[in-house]
């Protein structure tokens, strides 16, 4: 159809679809309806992040790794705790008291290669061994155990110490590395959230517009300018629009139903995203995307990844283990020295005849036991290098990889941007033939249809560009905050 007579009327529709079409370019459509909803509540993706870190049970139970580490620090402490021990015997025959021997000692281990003890025996009875005699029958002693051989160096008390505290690395590499993964899925609901939520808001927009053409087309059609026919095309782009908005009503529901997934109070009780929350306004999306950028996650990667801390740890604790299969190939040769005092004079002591002295050794002949268990070490250590190398390498790729898809849709949204542009030009073109009744409503309602699709595809474009920058920060083993 075309308009022709009365050009106030189409001046009017001119005017009104111009100043409507002309405030959509980016994202100003957005932007002025936001206005609208300054008394609404926002969430911005920094205050999901807090919530979450604070409140999300998988976050909290991450944290459970940290205390289950210091606890198996503590496990392989416990082999230097101070050991009260004692042993008494007492034979009674045909009335006769054979002997009666008590002996109650504290033993201290220490981290170095020297255990103190300090005892007191009681020994008595008519058949008493004569070894076993002591002068009043009661003695103090104290003295120390020195390995001079094999575990001067390491032991199985010292090795599982250093890997209890390379267990604690571990376990804050798994929890950064759970912490990270939920933080990314919160991300990229919360842009799906953001896209469906202005996706409704554009969706909003075009029926306001398509409702103000049937309006006036109504108008004309009265005035006897248009065909009543025109009313139905009219009414069919609006009911089109409506069907539009419904559908992106329903994605930023359930989008939002999904973020409801992270949000949690303090005492763990899940807590439902109110329908008056919106995403807050975010309009910075050109995030600099340069090659340093590239670099310095790449390097980051390679210090700061959860999956190669672990790794690196796993290596450390396995030269650990090689150290002390090394240290069973040295002959056992334990030094026991004890000075001997009456409890009744213990200052008395005499280091030079009042002692007990004693040496132990002992050395497995073939040493196939040890040698096997340091070749079995140094396999794994080469097996875990490998490891190390392939997953290196695997998580710079990806890194490169999710950089290059995030470059490449950069370059798309400055394109769509373009887009979104030309086919407003166009738009505007066909509402100046328009008022020289060179146009009709079927030719308005293609460049406004097409208008639309561009800005739902740069509304996309936009929230899936920071979905890529959330996943290249988790490529690299770290997060990325929405500002």
């Amino acid at each position: 159809m075309k308009f022709t007579a009365k050009p106030y009327v189409p001046v009017i529709l001119i005017l009104t679809l111009w100043i409507s079409f002309e405030c959509v370019k980016g994202q100003s459509i957005i932007d002025s309806d936001r206005k609208l909803n300054d008394t609404m509540k926002t969430l911005s993706l920094d205050e999901l992040y807090k919530i979450i870190l604070n409140n999300h049970p998988i976050v909290r139970q991450a944290g459970l790794l940290s205390e289950m580490a210091q606890q198996e620090v503590r496990l392989a402490r416990g082999s230097f705790d101070p050991k009260l021990a004692s042993s008494f015997e007492h034979k009674e025959f045909e009335n006769k008291t054979y002997y009666s021997k008590l002996d109650a000692y504290v033993n201290f281990p220490t981290w170095f290669p020297v255990n103190p003890k300090v005892g007191y025996q009681y020994n008595s009875g008519a058949l008493l061994n004569s070894e076993d005699a002591i002068p009043g029958g009661k003695q103090l002693y104290a003295g120390v155990s020195i390995p001079i051989g094999r575990g001067l160096f390491t032991d199985e008390r010292r090795t599982a110490v250093k890997q209890a505290r390379l267990f604690n690395t571990i376990a804050t590499a798994d929890q950064l590395k759970i912490i990270n993964k939920v933080l990314l899925d919160a991300a990229k609901g919360y842009w799906q959230w953001y896209y469906g939520y202005n996706q409704y808001l554009l969706s909003t927009q075009a029926i306001v517009l398509a409702d103000e053409v049937y309006s006036r087309v109504k108008i004309n059609v009265e005035q006897g300018e248009a065909a009543s026919v025109d009313t139905i095309q009219a009414r069919v782009t609006l009911q089109s629009r409506r069907v539009d908005r419904q559908e992106a009503w329903l994605v930023f529901q359930n989008s939002g139903i999904e973020i409801s997934n992270f949000l949690w109070d303090g005492q763990g009780n899940p807590v439902q995203l109110d329908a008056a929350i919106i995403p807050a306004l975010y309009t910075e999306y050109e995030t600099v995307i340069k090659n340093e950028l590239l670099e310095d996650l790449v390097m980051r990667a390679k210090v700061n990844h959860p999956e190669l801390i672990k790794l690196n740890t796993k290596l450390t604790q396995l030269d650990i283990e090689k150290s002390l299969a090394k240290e069973f190939l040295k002959p056992q040769l334990d030094l026991n020295y004890s000075v001997l005092s009456q409890p009744s004079a213990p200052q008395n002591i005499d280091f030079l005849n009042d002692y007990k002295a004693g040496l132990e050794f002992s050395f497995p002949i073939f040493l196939r036991k040890e040698r096997s268990k340091i070749a079995i070490t140094k396999l794994k250590i080469e097996s875990t290098n490998f490891q190390l190398n392939q997953l290196e390498r695997t998580i710079i790729n990806e890194i490169n990889s999710v950089f290059n898809e995030l470059v490449n849709t950069r370059i798309i949204i400055t394109q769509q941007e373009d887009v979104v542009d030309l086919y407003s030009r166009l738009l505007k073109a066909e509402l100046l033939n328009l008022e020289n009744g060179e146009s009709d409503l079927f030719k308005i309602n293609i460049q406004q249809e097409k208008l639309l699709q561009s800005q739902s595809k740069l509304l996309k474009l936009k929230s899936e560009f920071q979905k890529q920058l959330a996943l290249l920060y988790w490529s690299a083993g770290t997060r990325i905050s929405s500002n």
